[in-house]
């Protein structure tokens, strides 16, 4: 009887364990974009860090996101249990301040551009050298962008498994959480060392791996650019997309407007039109907040 008992609890322990994997696999295909964009954005957070310190502020930062998702993870199974309907104002929040923040920096980089004087280039050049930039203030916005991403990754994974059992659901999104910051902060740490790597290999005897070092050189400084491109265009992208699936009239209008195209156009279109809404809906609180600023600079 013991024995029988026996069998019956490991297979149903491995009943579970089996739905478990399932499930995060297809958490995981979900959440794939969200990861794209959370490579982006953190690669992006960390560039202008002199050499020496990528790697700590990378560290850093991985680990302000296990922190994020010890939080998000529990936060999420709580909403889950007893206010499940909060799930989608909570990331609409998180999506408009992705988009907020898009805007911030893009203002910063227009009202900056061209005002550049070689004095002031020569002084952060200098800076950067001398290890001076704000490591703690990247660090800290770089745990704000992803405690909204992680955000999105979590809620996510919640829709796949909001049908199982709580101990599944639980197993899935640890699972989800270790799996999606490894893999991000790992392949950003390759990318922010990748100079090092094509320095090191440009001293090598070989004239195959001189080449690779030197092609990894010159094509390094393109790649952390684009890297920054796309990790603002990102959050507009994730932030936007967020916005309008908690609209249904915008989305609804959005996937209309799709369905009446065909080919690619149907595939682009939406991601499109969820970065401009994401724009706009970012300039929009840019505005709100700068008149909150200047009235309270009035009010003191």
């Amino acid at each position: 009887m013991a024995g029988g008992s026996l069998l019956m609890l490991l297979d149903d322990i491995a009943s579970i364990l089996d739905d478990v994997s399932v499930m995060t696999k297809t958490a995981a295909s979900k959440t794939a974009g969200v990861l794209g964009d959370d490579l982006a954005l953190n690669a992006q957070q960390v560039s202008g860090v002199v050499a020496q310190r990528e790697l700590p502020v990378v560290w850093s930062v991985a680990k302000g996101s296990f922190i994020n998702k010890l939080i998000l993870v529990p936060s999420a199974l709580v909403i889950s249990a007893f206010a499940p309907w909060l799930v989608t104002p909570l990331l609409m929040i998180g999506g408009l301040y992705l988009c907020y923040e898009g805007v911030e920096k893009l203002a910063h980089a227009i009202s900056h551009r061209g005002k550049k004087s070689v004095e002031q280039a020569k002084a952060e050049l200098d800076e950067l050298k001398a290890g001076d930039v704000d490591e703690a203030a990247k660090i800290k916005g770089a745990i704000r962008t992803d405690f909204v991403l992680s955000a999105e990754i979590i809620a996510i994974t919640l829709g796949v498994v909001a049908a199982k059992p709580l101990g599944t659901q639980a197993m899935v999104l640890s699972l989800i959480a270790v799996l999606m910051t490894v893999g991000v902060y790992g392949l950003v740490a390759g990318i922010v060392k990748l100079d090092d790597l094509g320095l090191y290999l440009s001293q090598r005897d070989s004239r195959g791996a001189r080449g690779a070092g030197v092609a990894i050189l010159w094509a390094a400084p393109f790649l952390m650019k684009v890297l920054s491109v796309l990790g603002t265009a990102a959050m507009f992208l994730v932030g936007g997309g967020i916005l309008t699936h908690g609209i249904h009239a915008v989305h609804d209008g959005i996937a209309r407007l799709a369905g009446s195209m065909g080919g690619v156009a149907q595939k682009i279109v939406p991601s499109l039109l969820d970065g401009l809404f994401g724009l706009l809906a970012g300039a929009l609180a840019l505005l709100v907040m700068l008149g909150v600023s200047k009235l309270r600079g009035k009010s003191h």
